[in-house]
Formats: C-alpha cells, sequence, structure tokens
C-alpha cells in the first residue's frame, strides 16, 4: 500500500520551498504605523503604500499628532493611495479614538480593534499576527483566490468562511506563517489573470488550471 499523502500539508512544503522568507512587505517601525499602513493597504499594493508612508511617518511622529492633523492636510499626504478620502477619514478617526479611549496605544483585542473605523477582520488579523504574534489568518484577495483554486473554499465563501476552513486544515502554529506564504504564492506566482501554471510544483491538486 502507499503511503497516504497530507495534500494541505504538502501544499504548504511546496509553497514554503517557492518562498521561504515571506513575510509582511508594509514598512513600519510601531504599533501605530503598521496599522495605518494595513488600513492604507486595502484595495492598493503594499509597494504603493510604502512609498506614502515613507514620507507620511516622517511627517506625524504619534497617534496625537494624526488626531490633531488638517483633514486636507491628511489628504495630501495620501493623495496618491486609492481611496484616500474615505481611507484619511478613518485614520484621523480612527487615532483619535486611540488617543481618547487607549492612551495612544493600539489595543490587542480582536474585537477592540474590529470597533475603530476603516478595521475590519481582515485588518485585525494582519495586525495581530504581525505585531503581537497572535495567530491568525487574514484573508485577502490572494488567500481567497489560491483558496477557492485549491479546493479549499468554494466560488462564493465569505473571508471569513474562508479563514475558519484554513484553520480547520492547518494546526494553528502554521497560521501566521500560512497566511505570508498564500500571500506570496497568490501575489506573485498563482496570479488572477497569468497564473504559471507550467511551472506549478503542486498543479497536481489545482482545481481550476489555465493551460
Amino acid at each position: 500500500m502507499g503511503t497516504t499523502v497530507d495534500i494541505p500539508m504538502f501544499i504548504f512544503d511546496e509553497i514554503s520551498k517557492l518562498y521561504p522568507q515571506a513575510r509582511c512587505e508594509l514598512n513600519y517601525r510601531k504599533d501605530y504605523e503598521l496599522l495605518i499602513a494595513i488600513m492604507l493597504s486595502a484595495q492598493t499594493t503594499d509597494q504603493a503604500v510604502n512609498a506614502v508612508t515613507e514620507r507620511l511617518f516622517e511627517q506625524y511622529h504619534s497617534v496625537q499628532e494624526f488626531a490633531e492633523a488638517p483633514l486636507a492636510d491628511l489628504e495630501h499626504a495620501i493623495r496618491r493611495i486609492g481611496l484616500f478620502r474615505n481611507k484619511t477619514k478613518n485614520v484621523k478617526t480612527m487615532a483619535s479614538i486611540i488617543v481618547e479611549q487607549y492612551q495612544g496605544k493600539i489595543p490587542a483585542d480582536q474585537s477592540a480593534l474590529e470597533s475603530l473605523p476603516g478595521v475590519g477582520r481582515k485588518t485585525a488579523n494582519v495586525y495581530l499576527a504581525e505585531f503581537h504574534h497572535v495567530p491568525r489568518i487574514a484573508v485577502d484577495t490572494h488567500v481567497s483566490r489560491v483558496s477557492i483554486r485549491l479546493g479549499f473554499a468554494k466560488q462564493g465563501d465569505s473571508p471569513e468562511t474562508i479563514e475558519k476552513k484554513l484553520m480547520k486544515l492547518y494546526d494553528e502554529s502554521l497560521w501566521i506563517n500560512l497566511h505570508h506564504k498564500l500571500i506570496f504564492f497568490g501575489r506573485y506566482f498563482c496570479k488572477a489573470k497569468k497564473p504559471n501554471c507550467k511551472e506549478c510544483p503542486i498543479l497536481q491538486y489545482c482545481k481550476m488550471p489555465v493551460l
């Protein structure tokens, strides 16, 4: 009898070989910088966010300074980011709440984070996993696409549903690493429009190959 293959772990191992150093690509030094960068990254590339935050974080040096900054000045600072007006309002309001309710420190609590404007489940998960190393799987467009193509999830599944399915497939100790590997795999290899199927080491398990 042949040995039964643990397909989820085989997939994890193969993606790990492709991207052993997969990590958060947003640049930050402090807790509020990370949260703001994640908020700005919605529907925007990390590279575009880093280009904006490099100057933004030199201009504003604390949560309080973000809270006190004139809205027009903040808008001007992040105007190159998609949806910048809405993101500016959320960042400023979030900063005000952090100053008034949390003494200027970003909470390390899921529900408290999700109660902040512009901070949904994905943003909270990324923040907790990256800054506090809390086991989380944040489901963005890349994680969602790869999960569906591999049959880990179905078309139409919500990000939260995909998150729960991945959490059942993988041990908690792998969640943070898995999140980064799937993002890199989806961002650089299993792309939305031109996936690199011909060189894919896990093609045999793909439900939607493009050949």
